[in-house]
């Protein structure tokens, strides 16, 4: 079948009308995702606050910062809420280790309150499943929690599966670990390894109830640092 050139020319016109010139889309990017420059995406709405922390049906918004099997180390930036490509010793951050064995990323609306012990960033997540794009808003369900200190500060590690895949049906630690031997063990060495040896100290694992306090917690904290940034009428 041939292909018409007209319809090549309103192809090319529409994707460049979409990416504004100054800007570019990135391969497979999420839609209303740029890219303004090679170390930062920007959303069409903020990753910090653009989405609640969970959906109408009580799941957890995550947005994907890392795609799983992927080493380089993206972020959600304060207060502006784009991603940025992390720079270190004057260079794009690149874990030097096995690939991320879930994909990672953050709470929207959460708060690790540093009042409380934690780093004040939001709510980490490495969520189970296939990989997804950089950017994207995906849905998963919290099964548990790891249990780290970094440098003396609270890095707790939501633990959670994404509601398409291999890890769909799974509802708890226990469930994985009969379902996927070895998976919770890999993810303790990952996050005890990855920053070198001794930077993260694993001290355990809670359960997915203690998974929801702290998403309950984490929410919380942000409503009341957001209600003091609010001046009074």
């Amino acid at each position: 079948m041939r292909f018409h050139p007209l319809i090549f020319i309103f192809c090319l016109g529409w994707n460049l009308a979409a990416c504004a010139s100054s800007q570019t889309c990135p391969d497979d990017a999420p839609p209303g995702v740029r890219q303004p420059n090679a170390h930062t995406l920007v959303g069409s709405r903020s990753w910090l606050d653009g989405w609640p922390a969970k959906t109408a049906d009580g799941s957890l918004n995550v947005v994907v910062e890392i795609p799983a099997g992927t080493l380089d180390k993206w972020e959600v930036s304060k207060p502006d809420g784009a991603m940025r490509w992390e720079i270190k010793d004057g260079k794009p951050r690149v874990v030097q280790y096995v690939g991320y064995p879930g994909n990672y990323g953050m709470v929207p609306r959460t708060l690790l309150d540093a009042a409380s012990g934690g780093d004040g960033d939001p709510l980490d997540v490495l969520v189970l499943g296939p990989p997804r794009t950089r950017g994207s808003v995906i849905q998963a369900r919290a099964i548990g929690v790891l249990r780290l200190l970094d440098g003396g500060e609270k890095d707790d590690k939501i633990l959670a599966v994404d509601t398409a895949g291999p890890f769909a049906a799974v509802t708890s630690l226990a469930d994985l670990k009969s379902r996927f031997a070895g998976v919770t063990t890999i993810v303790e060495t990952f996050f005890a390894s990855y920053k070198g040896p001794g930077k993260m100290k694993p001290s355990g694992w809670g359960t997915a109830a203690d998974a929801e306090a702290l998403i309950k917690q984490a929410s919380a904290a942000y409503r009341k640092k957001l209600s003091k940034a609010v001046p009074s009428p």
